[in-house]
């Protein structure tokens, strides 16, 4: 699963570079250059080289996809990077470190995994979530000006929180706390959709909720299974 790992870290690094300080080619070119340090700690070998050239067109992509109305183009390039390192991941050689350390007694490709799944849920989540929602036309009122912007930006730390907390919980066997978090912001949301201001756009503010809240509860669960099917 270090294969696997090293793409997860790779484009985590990139989102979160974007999202911190959005310049073209350099969060993609750190990214590359953090799986090539990774890579050749582990002894992954030529294989890294790759796999540091489909981190770095990851944020290109992302760019043409919300650019040009091809969100769903981004979106099929990161199913498919994800679903061929795991397909891959049996022809994957043992790596140069072999015996567990560190957390848990986790072997090297374990922690790289475990550290993937964690770090894409953190911005990584977010971009998946806004291609699904740009490919399916389902953006945010405020975004098209059928209602105001809202001045609050909590929404961008709550679907990364909840997005660790169903992973962690789930990998730690605690699968009816990670179905509580799910429930919960369901019923944190219901005021809001509820009330009185904006109803004339309620079935768009509903979709988009809808929408943008299973994906993110997807993109967690997908993880989970990920994490289960490596570290289990």
């Amino acid at each position: 699963m270090s294969w696997l790992g090293l793409v997860l870290i790779g484009f985590a690094v990139a989102d979160l570079g974007h999202s911190v300080r959005p310049l073209k080619w350099l969060p993609e070119s750190i990214a590359a250059g953090v799986v090539l340090a990774i890579g050749l700690v582990l002894g992954v070998g030529w294989p890294v080289v790759v796999i540091g050239l489909v981190v770095f067109a990851w944020g290109p992509i992302v760019r043409f996809g919300f650019g040009h109305g091809r969100a769903l183009w981004a979106l099929g390039y990161f199913v498919g990077v994800v679903a061929l390192a795991l397909v891959l991941s049996d022809l994957e050689g043992a790596p140069r470190w072999t015996q567990p350390f560190g957390f848990a007694h986790l072997s090297p490709s374990e922690l790289v995994l475990l550290a993937g799944l964690g770090l894409v849920q953190l911005s990584t989540g977010n971009v998946v979530v806004r291609l699904v929602l740009a490919s399916t036309g389902s953006m945010s009122p405020t975004k098209s000006g059928t209602l105001p912007a809202s001045p609050r930006k909590g929404g961008r730390l709550l679907g990364p929180a909840e997005r660790l907390m169903i992973l962690g919980l789930g990998l730690a066997g605690n699968l009816t706390a990670a179905s509580i978090v799910v429930a919960a912001k369901g019923l944190l949301r219901f005021p809001e959709l509820n009330s009185k201001q904006g109803q004339e756009h309620i079935h768009e503010i509903t979709e988009y909720f809808l929408v943008g809240s299973m994906m993110s509860w997807l993109f967690a669960l997908a993880s989970l299974a990920l994490g289960l099917w490596g570290l289990v």
